[in-house]
């Protein structure tokens, strides 16, 4: 065994599953169907060893393997989440989202992070972004270019103006959050941009000015610039072929997009698993990921002749039927996009019933931070079945161990020596790792 003054040692591991390929007449929702994807697409597989030309092999020593995160973002918007709050119900939530969610979504609303020009937000974001840090969940900011929440003192500028400030704006807040978020929404529904019209606000008037492609094209630009290394977002409620059409219109003008967000705001009634799938195929055909944005599924009836803005409803109550409902559609929405291989996010929006949008009943917990059903049915999918077991082995006379791995990040330790190491990459492979001493 190594002491604090021997060199470093390897480690080879098999990571092995036996993933039967899908008949091709098979039902795509079936729960087999569904299964058997997310142990092709979700797990890794190395049914070869190799050796290892440096270091000296740990033989025949126990270890042990956890997995510490999940390479698959399971996310929700933070907006609640208030670092400096230390009352009973601020820690309650932080637990609930940090025990759960690995992903999380910052408020960058340009009227709203900006209320008064040249005084952003900048510092109350940082305190979100730092709180994520600590608790190893990744960020993602939202929206740098929307036609909503538009900040007033602008709105009397030319269009000139608002041009020069909207690129200036991305420039400066992207580039402000470099290395702590580098994810973002950077144009928000832009499919109906041109022709937004209910509340005061420039930004359509810009879109139809530019035309859509055009905004997109300078607003991806300038996130670009301000982040080279950034994951850049093109996100919209319309899953139309409308949104297809734009799609395919920005890609053949050659602007950066790394990401297509797709919201899924269900507060009128359930997608259903054909109308989810069909989504997802529909939208998988231009070869970038997917992330499932905006994802809302409540626990209540819907309303009749819902509005989309004004003040929250009030009596937009959960009730216990209602929230065994909605945890059943969560396990099944939830699965059927962990099964695809073009997505690789989910974000629900919100996490608790406490000032949710539009008063709806849409969190995972209720106001009182106490979890719904659908939370536990999450933990249990997210932790639990899709979560890789804590490892107890012995390495064999050659240093190799084989173990069933989830993509993500994992810890091993043995008596002596620790070590980190990821699993990004699904198909055949054989990992080396070096330990470190204790």
């Amino acid at each position: 065994m190594p002491s604090s003054k021997s060199p470093l040692i390897v480690v080879l591991f098999l990571l092995t599953l036996a993933a039967p390929l899908l008949a091709q007449d098979q039902d795509p929702l079936s729960p087999a169907a569904i299964q058997n994807r997310i142990l092709q697409h979700r797990t890794a597989n190395a049914p070869r060893t190799h050796t290892t030309p440096d270091g000296r092999p740990l033989k025949n020593t126990p270890v042990t393997i956890r997995q510490t995160r999940h390479k698959f973002l399971f996310g929700c918007n933070a907006f609640a989440v208030k670092p400096a709050d230390s009352s009973d119900l601020q820690k309650a939530y932080q637990q609930r989202f940090s025990d759960l969610l690995n992903f999380a979504t910052l408020p960058f609303y340009w009227g709203a992070f900006e209320r008064a020009e040249n005084n952003p937000g900048t510092a109350r974001v940082a305190s979100m972004a730092q709180w994520c840090a600590d608790n190893h969940i990744l960020t993602k900011g939202h929206p740098l270019c929307w036609q909503q929440v538009f900040p007033r003192w602008a709105m009397n500028k030319s269009l000139d103006e608002i041009q020069s400030l909207q690129l200036a704006r991305i420039t400066r807040d992207v580039s402000a959050f470099t290395r702590k978020i580098d994810t973002f929404d950077v144009v928000n529904e832009a499919v109906s941009m041109p022709n937004y019209k209910d509340e005061p606000t420039r930004i359509p008037e810009l879109a139809k000015k530019l035309g859509a492609v055009e905004l997109i094209k300078q607003t991806f630009a300038a996130a670009r610039k301000a982040n080279p290394s950034a994951t850049l977002i093109l996100n919209d409620y319309d899953t139309s072929p409308n949104y297809e059409k734009l799609i395919q219109q920005c890609l053949d003008a050659n602007i950066p997009i790394d990401v297509i967000g797709i919201q899924c705001h269900q507060h009128t009634g359930y997608w259903g698993a054909q109308k989810t799938w069909e989504i997802a195929q529909r939208f998988s055909k231009f070869n970038k990921p997917l992330h499932f944005t905006e994802l809302t599924i409540i626990s209540a009836k819907p309303k009749q002749n819902q509005r989309w803005n004004g003040p929250a409803y009030t009596d937009w109550l959960s009730t216990p039927e209602d929230e065994a409902r909605q945890a059943k559609q969560v396990a099944e929405y939830y699965s059927i996009l962990f099964s695809h291989p073009a997505v690789h996010a989910i974000t629900w929006w919100d996490f608790s019933d406490r000032n949710a949008w539009l008063g709806a009943p849409a969190g995972l917990i209720r106001s009182d931070m106490t979890p719904k059903p659908a939370y536990e049915e999450l933990m249990k999918l997210v932790k639990d079945q899709w979560w890789t077991k804590q490892v107890k082995a012995t390495t064999d006379d050659k240093g190799q161990l084989t173990f069933t791995a989830f993509l993500g990040d994992y810890t091993l330790e043995s008596p002596a020596a620790k070590t980190t190491f990821t699993l990004d990459q699904t198909g055949n492979r054989t990992l080396s790792v070096q330990m470190t001493p204790k």
